[in-house]
């Protein structure tokens, strides 16, 4: 059964997953990115959407708001395969119980990010929590190596417009707007100037990206779980 449902003019009872399946399975670049750098769009395949309509219906099928916790864009091994963000193929299959045919690749981030998952008491609890998501939708890669929106000006200024229409599209799913969790510091900047002329949300904490933890921080590990348990449960 549905908590909370709410209606569509046509009847239909829309949820936090049906407005997250619906984004995501339509969801195409709206601009090329510069330089040498590339797009990588998920959801042009019918396994990820398939994959994406499975989860969110898993973990998502109903209208409670959700704090949000913004990367800076999927990683090609990560969110860049599966369509979900910080979720590996193998943690996909693994910790959220749904089997898929998108390869056996491992992503560090994926790795920390379930490691809180489970600290916290497993998926189910977490995603009636929680959605992680980013501040753009799509893997970007460079020179065969993960690129982040902004590395480069010209790059940051070209995705804001897209930045801005996710972070709106996806709020809508449900988002608990009291607070919301960015992840990296140079994400976060990022992201600072958008709350303060959008009022997106209204307190912004700052965490240590997973990619930073998993690589310089790894003897920490478990007090960075702590720590994003905290944070989570303001």
């Amino acid at each position: 059964m549905v908590k909370n449902p709410v209606k569509s003019f046509a009847g239909q009872i829309l949820t936090f997953a049906s407005r997250a399946i619906k984004y995501f399975n339509n969801l195409v670049p709206s601009v090329q990115a510069s330089g040498a750098a590339s797009i990588i769009n998920p959801y042009s395949t019918r396994d990820v959407k398939s994959c994406v309509s499975l989860f969110y219906k898993k973990f998502y099928r109903d209208n409670n708001k959700r704090v949000f916790v913004l990367g800076i864009n999927p990683g090609r091994f990560g969110g860049g395969l599966t369509g979900i963000s910080f979720t590996d193929p193998v943690e996909l299959k693994e910790h959220c119980g749904i089997d898929n045919s998108l390869g056996n690749q491992k992503e560090l981030s994926s790795r920390f990010i379930y490691s809180v998952v489970n600290e916290y008491g497993g998926t189910k609890k977490f995603f009636s929590k929680v959605f992680l998501s980013a501040l753009y939708p799509f893997a970007l890669v460079k020179d065969g190596k993960n690129y982040n929106y902004y590395d480069d000006k010209r790059t940051s200024g070209l995705l804001r417009k897209s930045i801005v229409e996710n972070l709106r599209s996806q709020i809508n799913f449900g988002a608990n707007r009291d607070y919301v969790i960015l992840l990296g510091k140079k994400n976060a900047e990022y992201f600072n100037s958008l709350n303060d002329e959008f009022n997106f949300f209204k307190k912004i904490f700052v965490l240590e990206h997973p990619r930073y933890i998993m690589q310089y921080r790894l003897k920490h590990m478990h007090n960075y779980i702590r720590k994003y348990i905290e944070t989570i449960e303001q």
